[in-house]
């Protein structure tokens, strides 16, 4: 559970995570160029590439080749045990 929040401290990962939510399955080119233009990131392909290896590190994304391409998409359920983690039964409050 530690990488996942380690994954979600970044700012440019927090980024990736709502473009893959938003249109799952790109390519690093998609993301780079996405992130450019709705956010102004920066960053060079291979930086971008190393916040994706984090967040598939943490379970929050995958990757597939699909011939020369990665195609990346979002994984939610490592989220979802954060949310269950501190879960409260609103039922049981006065």
């Amino acid at each position: 559970m530690g990488d996942v929040y380690q994954a979600l401290a970044d700012a440019t990962r927090r980024l990736i995570l709502d473009e893959l939510s938003e249109r799952d399955g790109q390519s690093l080119f998609e993301l780079c160029s996405r992130l450019a233009m709705r956010h102004g990131v920066a960053s060079s392909r291979q930086a971008i590439s190393q916040h994706l290896a984090v967040l598939e590190d943490s379970g929050l994304v995958s990757s597939e080749r699909s011939g020369r391409t990665k195609i990346h998409h979002l994984h939610t359920g490592p989220l979802r045990e954060i949310v269950e983690r501190w879960a409260i039964d609103r039922r049981s409050e006065p």
